[in-house]
């Protein structure tokens, strides 16, 4: 019973600009935090005073704090940054004994501005924004091949080029290789006009998007036209050695298990590979085998590499893209 009493706590912060940020325009920060952890917050000028029951109070007002800690770091906090605060906060809370959990989420939300969970680049830094987004982080820099698995919106193929281009910048790999099935993994791209890099496009916009995202444009159009970022098909990486080149397949699901097998065996010296894909939307024709299904069920527990699995609580694109992938998997058993 007496878990379920009311209490309330005060809070000061010292900058009133830096609270005003804090609380979000129209104060949707602090909606935020009630709704998704039952409490009531009251704000007046730089004083905030939360009600609610003592245990929801408590992870509100960690919330705040580390909010307010990457303010004065001069970082930004938008509502993408509270959705992030919470998501460590309260996912992948484990089944058990009551002071288990509370130690597994005070762990797991200190994660929320560790530097094992960041990616930094010339242009801009990157903070994991869930838990499984961290050790997908933490898996790429410890482990020469990793495979980012789950669904759309989960950050696997952005977190993997973003990666990509910090090492590069780094001087920890001389080139980047981004490679995709295309067309439906059947790769006729004879038939498509324009050159190799043309004919690729379209398939391989996601990679641009992040690319441009964590470099620079000038810069990016130059290491293109030099070939230090390279942009391949899957079909042409055959018979290639990848040295010293941080490597990317996205879209893995499309590829067979024999063309997989061809991708993975390319790994040269000082090589690091990342294979992302989501098994449920495979484009492959009926009856072929999805090398991506072969790859995990084969290589899992192999020393030096990592299967980092996402699922829709990972996805940080949209609440409502998670709210269709969800209605989605409910549906598909029936049909």
């Amino acid at each position: 019973m007496s878990s379920n009493k009311q209490a309330q706590e005060h809070i000061v912060f010292d900058d009133n600009k830096l609270a005003s940020i804090l609380y979000g325009e129209q104060n949707t920060h602090l909606t935020r935090i009630e709704k998704a952890l039952n409490v009531s917050i009251a704000n007046r000028g730089n004083e905030v005073t939360i009600h609610g029951q003592q245990q929801n109070i408590k992870q509100a007002r960690q919330i705040l704090d580390a909010l307010w800690d990457k303010l004065l770091k001069g970082e930004d906090v938008e509502p993408e940054t509270v959705d992030s605060a919470l998501r460590f906060l309260l996912n992948n809370e484990p089944k058990g004994k009551s002071n288990d959990k509370k130690m597994h989420n005070s762990d797991q939300f200190s994660e929320f501005q560790s530097d094992k969970t960041r990616i930094t680049t010339k242009k801009r830094s990157v903070q994991a924004r869930s838990p499984q987004q961290g050790k997908y982080i933490e898996a790429m820099y410890n482990n020469d091949l990793v495979f980012g698995i789950g669904p759309a919106g989960t950050g696997k193929t952005y977190l993997a080029v973003a990666m990509a281009v910090s090492m590069f910048e780094s001087g920890k790999v001389e080139r980047i290789i981004l490679s995709r099935p295309a067309v439906e993994a059947g790769e006729h791209l004879g038939f498509l006009p324009g050159e190799m890099k043309e004919k690729m496009d379209p398939y391989m916009r996601p990679l641009y998007d992040a690319l441009h995202d964590t470099m620079d444009s000038d810069k990016l159009k130059k290491l293109i036209a030099t070939e230090e970022i390279e942009i391949a098909p899957l079909a042409y990486m055959r018979g290639r050695s990848l040295n010293n080149a941080f490597v990317i397949l996205d879209e893995a699901q499309n590829a067979t298990d024999m063309q997989l097998l061809m991708f993975l065996t390319r790994a040269g010296q000082n090589s690091r590979m990342i294979i992302t894909g989501d098994p449920a939307q495979t484009d492959l024709p009926k009856g072929a085998k999805s090398g991506l299904k072969e790859a995990q069920y084969v290589l899992e527990g192999v020393d030096s590499i990592n299967f980092t699995q996402f699922s829709t609580k990972d996805i940080v694109r949209s609440a409502l893209v998670t709210k269709i992938l969800e209605a989605y998997d409910k549906k598909r058993p029936l049909s």
